[in-house]
């Protein structure tokens, strides 16, 4: 079957970084499904398990290494132990950073973290939907501990650092159509400003300026929650003197180097992380809670309550427009997701 993958691990600029190649195609046992993949989203993680770092500079994959974690496709095989899909579901899922990626034909998953595609969406809006989805959704409810009640939301914020990207674009909906909770945003353009705004956000403020100083100017000076989608070294001074009391920071970003959690002791806050694929890489008990996840967005999506973050689409899935996609993204100027479309 057809895939993309790499030997070595090379920037971007190299037309070996990533290659089209052909794998076996795999069989689905236990509680895998055999997906055909039709689209397939591009996200920060795939770019960074790509570039060279000192770990890898010499390294030699053999069997090519096959990366993404997005995608949108139907099943065509069941593992014995499958419960919750059949061959012909249409499915979205974010997969397994420790398993074969999606930017293959066909694709095996574990049926625990994967939804019933929405009905209303074609592959392409869906694929860009799990991985940010569900990283937005454990980090709201399940870091952050917001509940999904509007009323006991009533006059609580949260303060979205980096709010125009992926992730961040269906945080904002999230918490304002689930949680109902008044949404501030950061964006430095006027392009991004213009789409944190139509996701829903509140209120805008640049995270290249002064943010204590625009939040205040807001009549903002404090937030119940913040949720950091960049790395959080240079705005964690303005982070520890914007959160409230017994407020909560989630972070996304590995940081730079070590951050001092003292300041926050006096106000009794938390800062806790977010990985998605933490449940799946160490196989919890509470694994399906994504399968969940899913299957709550589907039925919110197909009711009008949320929408799709995709905004850009190449076709056909090939080496070069992964390339092309992996460029943009390191760029540091994507608004939303990129798909890709069709072998």
């Amino acid at each position: 079957m057809k895939a993309v993958g790499l030997t070595r691990y090379l920037p971007i600029t190299h037309l070996e970084a990533l290659q089209d190649i052909e794998i076996p195609m795999p069989k689905a046992l236990g509680r895998d499904l055999l997906v055909k993949v039709n689209a397939i989203g591009v996200n920060p993680i795939d770019t960074k398990v790509r570039r060279p770092k000192l770990s890898n500079t010499d390294k030699v994959e053999a069997p090519p290494k096959v990366l993404g974690w997005d995608a949108a496709g139907e099943v065509v095989q069941v593992g014995g132990d499958v419960s919750l899909f059949k061959v012909g579901d249409k499915v979205y899922y974010a997969g397994d950073v420790t398993r074969s990626g999606t930017n293959a034909e066909y694709q095996l998953v574990d049926e625990r973290i994967v939804g019933h595609q929405p009905q209303t969406l074609k592959d392409e809006q869906a694929a860009a939907l799990p991985l940010t989805t569900v990283t937005a959704w454990e980090s709201l409810f399940d870091r952050l501990g917001i509940v999904e009640d509007m009323a006991k939301n009533q006059g609580k914020s949260l303060l979205i650092i980096g709010a125009a990207g992926g992730v961040g674009s269906i945080a904002i909906q999230l918490a304002k159509k689930v949680a109902g909770l008044k949404v501030i945003a950061t964006a430095s353009r006027p392009e991004t400003k213009k789409w944190v705004l139509l996701q829903g956000a509140d209120e805008v403020v640049n995270h290249h300026q002064d943010l204590v100083a625009q939040m205040n100017d807001l009549n903002s000076p404090q937030v119940d929650y913040i949720l950091c989608n960049s790395t959080p070294d240079a705005y964690y001074p303005a982070m520890v003197t914007l959160l409230k009391p017994q407020g909560k920071i989630c972070a996304l970003v590995d940081t730079e180097k070590p951050l001092d959690l003292l300041p926050l002791k006096g106000k009794s806050a938390t800062f806790v992380w977010e990985s998605m694929f933490t449940r799946a890489m160490f196989q919890t008990d509470d694994m399906i809670e994504q399968h969940h996840i899913l299957e709550r967005v589907a039925n919110l999506i197909d009711h009008g309550t949320l929408k799709t973050t995709l905004n850009e689409v190449k076709s056909p899935i090939n080496a070069e427009n992964l390339r092309a996609a992996h460029a943009q993204l390191e760029s540091g100027t994507t608004i939303g997701k990129i798909v890709l479309s069709g072998w």
